[in-house]
């Protein structure tokens, strides 16, 4: 009986919270009554003081509210003695103005964190990874990109997927590098931060050279099971698991693009200019360009220039799209000047066969 009077108790809506949350914050009347019966018997002093400090940082409104509807309690918290001096710290390490506001309204409960036992230990432990970043620059990325070193419970994932990354030779810049690239692994359990570097490891990666970052950034942000369905793609275009592990360990970042580009990409290289397949194994960054903005274009060019026997050399496809913008104009546009306008409508202009014109053909099995 005393249990149910006391949750009939704590569910009476504080009006004038209520009242002051809507008129202003804007809150939704729901929300707000919501938020006012956590907090009964709560007068609006402290609130008060609490929005009015946000402000004076610069937060604007939409970070305000999602920060008080994320954790009301922060509407009660001291400002002085509490909020003042996490804020402090976090404007000594460069976050400023509205970078501060979105980084607060997206990880509010930080503030409810210890200063000393939490806050400072941990993003000491990350400073120490992040070498040479005096600035504070490349900390700030991290902890807005990945608030989970900072929010979950890191000291001892942080401490020890750091060990044991070193322990595979993953050390210095490299292991700064990782973390700015992926910090997640660092809060990744133990056992499957294990399970990552035997699985690049076992598909010939040396684990201290920068490919193998790629790599386990790779695999870290794909599921086992879109990796297999990124083999299987390239195995219906003639590649076998042999020739997919070599351009893995070519262009790490190539299961990261989507089924329908490397499809796409693949149906141009292989049936639409029949580039043979060893070409692409040997050159599998190519699946990474756009089709539209450079492979296609390019190609067209250099139809034209061969169309017109203005090329003494037959240069290689591949070569002629890893060159720069301003090489390949250069060499394949500017200086055939009788034909450049022409060539530059198809280059510039992306005057595009039927392959990008008719996308539901081009994307059919």
């Amino acid at each position: 009986m005393f249990s149910s009077l006391t949750k009939t108790a704590t569910q009476i809506p504080n009006t004038p919270l209520s009242n002051y949350l809507i008129e202003t914050l804007n809150l939704p009347k729901t929300q707000a009554q919501s938020i006012s019966t956590q907090f009964s018997h709560k007068s609006l002093d402290n609130p008060h003081s609490v929005l009015h400090y946000f402000r004076s940082l610069g937060f604007s409104e939409t970070d305000i509210r999602s920060a008080v509807g994320s954790v009301p309690k922060i509407l009660f918290s001291n400002v002085d003695k509490t909020l003042k001096p996490k804020i402090d710290f976090f404007l000594e390490m460069g976050l400023v103005g509205s970078h501060l506001g979105k980084f607060i309204s997206n990880n509010t409960a930080i503030l409810t964190f210890s200063l000393s036992k939490k806050l400072i230990p941990r993003i000491e432990n990350l400073k120490k990874i992040l070498v040479n970043d005096k600035s504070n620059e490349e900390l700030i990325k991290v902890i807005s990109r990945c608030s989970w070193v900072l929010t979950t419970n890191p000291e001892s994932r942080l401490l020890n997927n750091t060990a044991f990354l070193e322990s595979c030779g993953i050390v210095g810049s490299q292991l700064s590098v990782l973390l700015k690239r992926q910090p997640s692994l660092f809060v990744l359990k133990e056992s499957k931060l294990r399970d990552l570097v035997s699985r690049v490891s076992g598909m010939g990666f040396s684990l201290d050279s920068g490919m193998s970052l790629h790599a386990l950034h790779t695999l870290s942000a794909l599921s086992e099971e879109s990796f297999e369905r990124k083999f299987e793609l390239f195995r219906s275009f003639g590649f076998t698991e042999d020739e997919f592990v070599e351009m893995f360990r070519r262009a790490p970042v190539l299961p990261r693009a989507s089924e329908k580009k490397l499809k796409l990409g693949m149906k141009f290289f292989l049936n639409k200019i029949d580039l043979e397949k060893e070409a692409l194994i040997k050159s599998p960054r190519c699946l990474m360009l756009s089709l539209e903005e450079r492979v296609i274009p390019r190609y067209k060019v250099m139809q034209i220039l061969k169309s017109k026997r203005l090329l003494k050399n037959d240069p290689s496809f591949i070569n002629v799209l890893n060159i720069s913008e301003k090489e390949f104009l250069r060499r394949f546009v500017s200086r055939f000047r009788n034909d450049a306008e022409e060539l530059l409508v198809y280059y510039k202009g992306h005057l595009l066969d039927s392959l990008s014109s008719s996308p539901s053909k081009e994307e059919s099995p």
